[in-house]
């Protein structure tokens, strides 16, 4: 059995086009698991294998594959780099160990780096950084890794001298062991070396005993702090390369293998689940994915062994599901083996209902896992068959969809009757759509708009009284509402006891319950806090339920009596145009109700940061190239909720 120390559960994260799946490709050529070279521009990439994927030249689906390096096995999830498919990315990021940040070196920190970058924070994910794409015209590692410093504020600590510029880029210098030095570099890398020595000793104990003894750090030394600083996350890694032209490939695999967390590593999941094929078996689904020959669901095993056949619980339902095959994943390609540990990551055929987020464990030893985070989806259209007949069809396939991607949400609008599809963005719900296989009419894209307190009320009385015969109902609040920040606040200031302890819990829930749709036009309510400041019970008819209700019910009409503003979501917008068309850009950003935040140029080209009502985002892909020649790109992520005119 292969050792834990050996094994390295990895991502692959970046903006789109910063040359994630290129990278994987690479890896996978120099690790001996493909014969040939994938190019995303060939359409014939391993992970990369959706047609819409090679259609549009982008990830959209999270791809599992493995490799072996120096002894090791390495499991590599390449991830969407786009904004609307980010859910991949965190369902991902929730079964991983370790994960390696590409960044463009013209580019340096993008939009989506820095939400792949928070995502990996929230998990507590280790990373290692590849500076890639140094054979481009304005690449610069050092205008790169300053730009790391400056956006993701962590201490990055450069282990790689770049041989030549631009598209002279020929490979790179190890600085912790310099070998084969270009004579024109040598004392530029002894200048990186010593500053590499400064910035380690600052930040581990051990390397600074080390480098005030004897004037430096030993490589020996140096690969270890930085291994100790990558696991704790006070330091970044950072390497170099050009993954188009298969440079600094051997130096980045040898890096995750040298400072990248193994499962060991990593803090158990649970104190009684520890990572040991012999301990209770505790996994967690992170993707379901329909194929023509049956549901396959992908998880990640954290303690004990999953073998074919094996009964198991999901844990937060408690059916029992049958394994009846494991197997290890290759992107679209499957093997089946007879069983999996503490540490891997592999698909199982045979549970039909276990969803993403379930836990799967031994019946008699149940344990939960947290899920990972989903996100709530911004833009919705309406679908609608366009032949009679196909209307149990769509019903089953957007049921089969909002299973493989919790961040697709259906709902029939009460309103119209409408069939509602709402996701992360216009792309996610196109490709959503396109994946239904069916002929289908789609209404135009509409936002998912919130509604706030601006101006409360104070001493809101409500008084909740049923009577209809038996035990009837009871229920006297007292509500202060006012403004908050973000979100919802709740707190009591009853004093005297008069309201129990139990019942101040169901008026929250409550009023939780009457956040669901505001006055204005029924959308969620949000930046309120309530104040529970007083009230009254009745011996005989108060509970539970009527103190729920009364909650419900009294926050409804305190809403109404008070004055809210319809908030619209907001998406930061990066435009990168020939500097001769920022004028015409511009204009066409504050047509759209945009704020732009700034501006430069660099090279003859022009990066534009504006904020941009979501709604107005529709189409604007294509107005841009129009405007520009089909030179013009933007990207966007969502930055909240602003005022709607």
């Amino acid at each position: 059995m292969r050792s834990l120390s050996t094994v390295r559960n990895l991502g692959i994260l970046a903006h789109v086009d910063a040359g994630k799946t290129t990278v994987t490709e690479r890896i996978l050529h120099r690790a001996g698991a493909t014969h040939k070279q994938g190019e995303v521009h060939d359409g014939t990439t391993v992970t990369d294998f959706d047609p819409q994927e090679r259609d549009r030249g982008i990830t959209i689906y999270a791809a599992a594959v493995s490799c072996t390096w120096d002894g090791h096995r390495l499991t590599l999830i390449d991830t969407p780099g786009h904004v609307d498919f980010t859910g991949e990315v965190e369902r991902s990021l929730r079964v991983l160990d370790g994960a390696v940040a590409v960044f463009d070196a013209v580019a340096g920190v993008e939009p989506q780096s820095e939400t792949v970058w928070r995502q990996a924070d929230r998990y507590g994910v280790p990373r290692i950084a590849f500076v890639n794409k140094l054979d481009r015209a304005g690449a610069d590692l050092d205008a790169a890794v300053a730009s790391i410093r400056a956006r993701l504020h962590p201490a990055p600590l450069v282990v790689q001298l770049p041989i030549g510029r631009e598209d002279g880029f020929a490979g790179v210098v190890d600085l912790l062991r310099p070998q084969d030095v270009p004579d024109d570099l040598v004392a530029e890398a002894r200048r990186r070396r010593r500053a590499l020595e400064e910035a380690v000793a600052e930040l581990h104990p051990v390397a600074l005993d080390e480098f005030c003894a004897t004037g430096t750090i030993s490589a020996e030394t140096l690969e270890k702090a930085l291994r100790e600083l990558t696991l704790s996350g006070d330091g970044l890694v950072v390497l170099c390369g050009a993954a188009y032209r298969d440079r600094g490939i051997e130096p980045l695999l040898d890096a995750v293998v040298a400072y990248l967390p193994s499962p060991a590593d990593v803090r158990p999941v649970r104190p009684d689940r520890p990572a040991d094929p012999a301990a209770p078996l505790a996994a967690l689904v992170f993707k379901v994915v329909s194929t023509a020959t049956g549901r396959l669901t992908s998880l990640r095993v954290y303690s004990g062994t999953l073998r074919k056949g094996d009964q198991v619980r999901d844990a937060g339902t408690g059916r029992t599901e049958r394994i009846a095959r494991v197997l290890r994943v290759q992107a679209d390609r499957h093997s089946e083996v007879d069983s999996a540990v503490a540490g891997d990551i592999v698909a199982v055929a045979g549970p039909k209902a276990a969803r993403v987020g379930a836990t799967l464990c031994a019946p008699a030893d149940p344990v939960l896992l947290e899920p990972p985070v989903t996100a709530d989806p911004v833009v919705s259209v309406a679908v609608e068959a366009r032949r009679a007949g196909d209307g149990e069809r769509l019903t089953s396939a957007l049921a089969r969809l909002a299973e493989e991607d919790p961040s697709l949400v259906v709902r029939t609008d009460p309103e119209t009757g409408q069939t509602v599809l709402s996701g992360l963005g216009e792309l996610h719900l196109e490709v959503a759509v396109k994946k239904l296989q069916l002929d289908v009419a789609v209404g135009r894209p509409s936002v998912a708009h919130r509604e706030t307190v601006v101006s409360g009320v104070t001493g809101f009385v409500y008084r909740h009284v049923k009577q209809d015969g038996g035990a009837g109902q009871f229920a006297h609040v007292v509500l202060d509402v006012a403004p908050a920040d973000d979100g919802f606040e709740f707190t009591s200031a009853v004093v005297g006891g008069r309201v129990p302890r139990e019942y101040v819990r169901a008026v929250e829930a409550g009023c939780r319950d009457a956040l669901a749709e505001g006055p204005l036009g029924g959308h969620p309510v949000t930046g309120l806090r309530v104040t529970l400041t007083d009230g009254a019970t009745h011996p005989k008819d108060s509970s539970d339920l009527a103190f729920r209700t009364a909650g419900r019910l009294g926050l409804r009409e305190a809403l109404r009596a008070s004055v809210l503003r319809l908030l619209e979501p907001v998406a930061e917008v990066v435009v990168t145009v020939p500097a001769d068309a920022v004028g015409g850009v511009l204009g066409d950003l504050a047509a759209r109700r945009g704020r732009v935040a700034g501006s430069a140029v660099r090279a003859g080209t022009a990066v534009v940061t504006a904020t941009v009502p979501l709604a107005e985002l529709f189409g604007y892909a294509n107005r841009l190239r129009s405007r520009t020649q089909g030179r013009g790109t933007f990207t966007a992520r969502p930055s909240g909720y602003a005022p709607a005119p």
